[in-house]
C-alpha cells in the first residue's frame, strides 16, 4: 500500500463513525457533535436582537469556523467515497445523492449562496435559505444509532407512508367539498371555497380543532362528527407503520449484534495458541457440568497425535 492509499485510509477511518480504541476518530467524532451543538444554539441566540447587536462580530467569526470545518469534512468524505463505497462505479457520486450527504451540503449552503448573486430579491430569500442551517442537527445521525434507526424506519417504510399520506389527503380532500358544499350558503366566509375548506378538514381529521371555522346546519354537525371519528383511524395508519418498522429495525439491529458478537468470537479463537486452545476446552467442559452434563477431556501428547477432543455424555 503506498503512502497516499494508506493517509486515505487513516483519514476515512477518522472521518468514519470511531471503533474502539481509535482515539483519533472519537476526537473527530466529538468535536464535530459539539460544534454541531454550538451552531444549533447560536442560531437561537442570534435570534434574540440585544445579543445579536452586541455579539455580532463573534457570531460571524463562529459561523465562518463552524462552516469552515463542514466544508472540509464534506469535501473529505466525497474524497473518501471510494472506500465508503468499494463496489459502486461511481462511488462519488453515490455518496453525493446520498442522505447524510445532502444533509451536509444544505447545511453549508446558506453560506456560500450570497456569494453566487448580489441580486437584492435573492438576498431576501437569504433569510429563509439561512433555516437550512437547523439541518446540522441531522448530521449527528452519523453518531447516534437511535437516529440512525429512525432513518432507517423511514426509509424502508417509505412506500407504506407515502400511499397512507396519499391517503389521508383523499379523505380531507373528500371531507372539504362536503362541508363547502353543506356549509357555504349559509356561511360564505367561513367557508368561501374548497381550498378554504381543507383548513377545516385538516384541522378536523387530525383532531386538532382550533375552533376558528366550525359548522353550524345539522346536515353539516353530522357529517363533522364522522368526518372526526374517521379522522382518529386514519391518523393511527402513518403511526402504525412507523412502530412496526421501529419493532422490526430493533430485532434485525439485534440479531446483527449477536451474529457480529459471535463472528468476532469465532475470530478470538481462531487466534488461540495450543495452550489457550486446552484451557478453554477445560473452562468448556466445567460450564457444561454446571448445566448437567457429564465432560470428559482427552489431550494426546504431542509425541502421540496433534489433535485433541472432548468426549461429553449427555447425563441429565
Amino acid at each position: 500500500m503506498t503512502k497516499y492509499k494508506a493517509f486515505k485510509k487513516r483519514v476515512f477511518e477518522i472521518i468514519s463513525k470511531a471503533e474502539d480504541g481509535d482515539l483519533a476518530s472519537s476526537v473527530f467524532d466529538w468535536s464535530i457533535m459539539f460544534l454541531i451543538a454550538l451552531s444549533i444554539f447560536s442560531i437561537i441566540l442570534e435570534s434574540f436582537s440585544s445579543i445579536y447587536a452586541k455579539w455580532h462580530s463573534t457570531f460571524q467569526i463562529f459561523e465562518y469556523v463552524s462552516v469552515a470545518v463542514f466544508t472540509i469534512e464534506y469535501i473529505l468524505r466525497i474524497w473518501t467515497a471510494d472506500l465508503l463505497y468499494p463496489d459502486s462505479k461511481h462511488p462519488r457520486l453515490k455518496y453525493i445523492f446520498s442522505f447524510m450527504a445532502i444533509i451536509d451540503l444544505l447545511a453549508i449552503l446558506p453560506f456560500y449562496l450570497p456569494f453566487i448573486s448580489a441580486d437584492l430579491r435573492f438576498l431576501r430569500m437569504m433569510r429563509l435559505f439561512r433555516l437550512f442551517r437547523l439541518l446540522r442537527v441531522f448530521k449527528l445521525g452519523r453518531y447516534f444509532e437511535a437516529l440512525q434507526v429512525i432513518m432507517k424506519v423511514i426509509r424502508t417504510s417509505g412506500p407504506q407512508l407515502v400511499m397512507s399520506v396519499a391517503l389521508c389527503f383523499f379523505v380531507m380532500l373528500f371531507s372539504a367539498i362536503i362541508m363547502y358544499t353543506v356549509e357555504n350558503p349559509v356561511q360564505p366566509e367561513q367557508f368561501p371555497n374548497v381550498v378554504s375548506s381543507l383548513w377545516w378538514a385538516m384541522c378536523t381529521l387530525t383532531t386538532v380543532g382550533y375552533g376558528d371555522v366550525y359548522p353550524i346546519t345539522a346536515v353539516g354537525k353530522f357529517f363533522a362528527s364522522v368526518i372526526s371519528l374517521v379522522g382518529i383511524g386514519i391518523i393511527a395508519i402513518p403511526t402504525g407503520i412507523i412502530a412496526a418498522g421501529f419493532n422490526h429495525a430493533i430485532d434485525k439491529t439485534q440479531e446483527d449484534k449477536e451474529e457480529k458478537d459471535a463472528t468476532n468470537r469465532d475470530k478470538d479463537i481462531d487466534n488461540l495458541d495450543e495452550d489457550e486452545l486446552i484451557s478453554l476446552q477445560v473452562k468448556v467442559a466445567e460450564r457444561l457440568k454446571e448445566y448437567g452434563h457429564t465432560a470428559t477431556i482427552i489431550i494426546a501428547g504431542k509425541e502421540q497425535t496433534e489433535t485433541s477432543h472432548i468426549d461429553i455424555n449427555q447425563d441429565k
